[in-house]
């Protein structure tokens, strides 16, 4: 506040979604002239980049409902009559009208074994992101992933000790990058007590053990802890970029890793960073020398490293429902989650085979790089850890700066001994 420092709130940008159903409800309401329109859009911030192509691409796409749709009636919602655009069919007109607005929510999938045994429910968000045949703790349980079909999470369980840890967007709130850089550099205060804040002054107990431990770094400075523990081999890192950058990240990491040598991780995560945990030695100095952290190949890593395929595919539905490709139902007759997901897929995979220049195909791709994964502020961060010293220490037992990351990871996967008691355990473990 002193500094005057104001977040970040990114645009969304070419929400063609959000265009179309625009359109129709011009057309709903009377009709549009599309010279004039256009040049309402363009004159918006978020279609400012608009061109003549793409507008008559929209244009066609609510007439005909687009190459792949064009034999098929009720995707023809709008004519052109006398040089207006309007919607003549009642029908069309009223379930427009209740489909009107922009706000989708993150759904539930089913997490089910093989034999049809019901374990709970998780969030898309997290199921989407991991391939058949990874491994997630859920209830206690280590699952692998068998499939996911329409809204269940179809599991078996797994003898592999690691696997991934969901997260769950009520805790999904994570730092921006301005307060991250803010706590980078209170960090790097606390490193050589060149400032006595009142915080800093609290945490110094905590700061002297980390210290003592392992190292604080400063702000040219990037940490990697490397620690044995029983459970195995422990890497953290500590970019302190919040939660849905250190997700990313993390995945990234253990991709790049497993190309070194075959091996398999836990991953865990807090707002400050991640942990790497394998039963086998993991090689962290070769990673770095052989430019693990960097962002050649990038965007190729990130896909590789997460199915960003499943996730476009569950983004679609949200852009399917704003777009008016699915109905979501009339008032006490919704239409089911499991149902907009089995129709919504049905169109991605069509687009996806027969009109892949489909403007809401691309916009749904590009939605999950840019806020599901963050691929942006994820570049920035790795510029950002190039450029300083990287600082690899072994500490001889956990330290202040990853006890909170495995407590995290930990959670997952107790069911019978409360969280308190298991902590004290690890304390007393390792004093």
């Amino acid at each position: 506040m002193k500094r005057k420092i104001v977040e970040d709130r990114i645009p969304y940008i070419r929400s063609f979604d959000v265009l179309i159903q625009y359109l129709v409800t011009l057309a709903v309401g009377g009709g549009f002239d599309a010279h004039k329109i256009y040049e309402e859009i363009k004159g918006c911030f978020s279609f400012q980049s608009i061109d003549k192509e793409e507008w008559v691409w929209v244009l066609n796409f609510i007439v005909t409902g687009g190459e792949s749709l064009t034999a098929y009636d009720e995707y023809r919602k709008v004519v052109k009559e006398n040089g207006l655009y309007k919607v003549e069919l009642p029908k069309v007109a009223t379930q427009h009208r209740l489909s009107i607005g922009t706000i989708v929510g993150d759904s539930s999938l089913w997490v089910k074994m093989l034999s049809g045994k019901f374990l709970g429910t998780i969030e898309e968000s997290f199921i989407s992101r991991l391939h058949p045949g990874d491994v997630f703790w859920f209830g206690g349980r280590n699952l692998e992933l068998v499939r996911v079909k329409g809204m269940e999470a179809q599991v078996r369980k797994s003898k592999r000790k690691s696997g991934m840890v969901p997260s769950w967007q009520g805790g999904r709130m994570p730092l921006s990058s301005q307060l991250s850089e803010m706590l980078r550099l209170k960090i790097s205060e606390a490193s050589n007590e060149s400032k006595k804040d009142v915080e800093i002054a609290f945490l110094k107990p905590l700061m002297d053990l980390q210290r003592k431990r392992s190292h604080i770094p400063k702000e040219n400075e990037f940490l990697i802890e490397y620690t044995e523990t029983s459970e195995g081999f422990h890497v953290h890192m500590f970019p302190f970029e919040g939660r849905f950058v250190h997700e990313g990240m993390a995945a990234l990491m253990a991709y790049r890793i497993a190309q070194i040598q075959p091996i398999t991780f836990s991953i865990a995560m807090n707002d400050y960073g991640f942990e790497l945990l394998s039963d086998q030695a993991i090689p962290i100095e070769e990673a770095v020398e052989t430019n693990v952290l960097g962002i050649d190949d990038l965007s190729k890593d990130i896909q590789a490293s997460i199915n960003a395929t499943e996730m476009a595919r569950r983004k679609f539905r949200d852009i399917a429902s704003i777009s008016g490709l699915v109905f979501k139902g009339y008032p006490g007759k919704p239409v089911k989650d499991r149902h907009l997901q089995s129709s919504s897929q049905l169109f991605f995979d069509v687009f996806h085979d027969y009109d892949s220049h489909n403007y809401l195909l691309t916009q749904a791709y590009e939605e999950v790089m840019d806020f599901q994964l963050e691929e942006q502020r994820l570049r920035k961060a790795l510029a950002r850890i190039q450029k300083q010293k990287i600082v690899i220490t072994r500490p001889d037992m956990p330290t202040p700066f990853a006890f909170p990351i495995m407590v995290d990871r930990l959670r997952e996967k107790l069911t019978t001994e409360r969280i308190e008691d298991r902590i004290k355990k690890m304390n007393l473990a390792w004093r």
